[in-house]
């Protein structure tokens, strides 16, 4: 997490949100279950799965829930879970229909970089219409301010990987934006929210990052 604070003021190490390079050895611990395990749910829609490797956050593409799943491409597209896996996260974000306005976001802050050599992260991931609320004036206001936008993106990333089982546990997170104040974690499943924020498509497996796609666009400093 030290490397990512120094990554750059931009991302003060804004680690961020966007919503990133573990090896496979983050992979190796995620299914040693001695017990056989239960069907797995549909990718869509299904709750998170109570068999996941809650120990280091890595998920499967059984364990992924929410509304918005199913507006992920299917198969092997670009975009779809099979496909954004194997990639670390800033590259698998920018396949992703979902988030075209985050990874513009964190292309204006030169993130991808910083993002994707990241070993273990959760990435908390506003989907666009989260970022259409701020208005198109103000979004192109910010990604022609690095330094303004970097501790926005900052407070979207924890530096430790969760899945919603261990975010549920943990209940409070800091953020890399330490400044920003806890991320609180409240519900669980489809009712899960982070400030407030709800769960669109939650547990998305990359390679190196767990990622949550919410409604909102966090703020720092607003829930101190």
């Amino acid at each position: 997490m030290t490397k990512l604070r120094v990554a750059g003021i931009g991302f003060a190490a804004v680690a961020a949100l966007s919503l990133t390079a573990c090896s496979g050895s983050d992979t190796a611990s995620s299914g040693s279950s001695s017990s056989a395990p239960a069907p797995a749910p549909s990718s869509s829609m299904a709750a998170p799965s109570t068999d996941s490797a809650a120990s280091n956050g890595v998920t499967t593409n059984a364990d992924v829930f929410g509304p918005a799943c199913s507006q992920l491409p299917q198969g092997s597209a670009p975009g779809s879970l099979d496909s954004m896996g194997p990639q670390p996260v800033a590259s698998a974000a920018s396949t992703n229909p979902l988030l075209t306005k985050l990874v513009a976001a964190v292309k204006a802050t030169n993130l991808v970089d910083t993002l994707n050599s990241q070993q273990a992260i959760t990435v908390f991931a506003p989907a666009d219409p989260a970022f259409a609320a701020l208005g198109d004036a103000k979004f192109a206001e910010l990604a022609g301010k690095p330094a303004e936008l970097a501790p926005i993106l900052q407070y979207h990333v924890v530096g430790k990987r969760y899945d919603a089982k261990g975010l549920e546990s943990a209940g409070t997170l800091e953020s890399l934006n330490t400044a920003g104040g806890p991320l609180k974690i409240e519900g669980s499943g489809e009712n899960m929210t982070v400030n407030g924020a709800k769960i669109l498509c939650g547990n998305i497996p990359t390679k190196n990052a767990t990622v949550f796609v919410i409604d909102k666009v966090l703020t720092p400093g607003t829930n101190k």
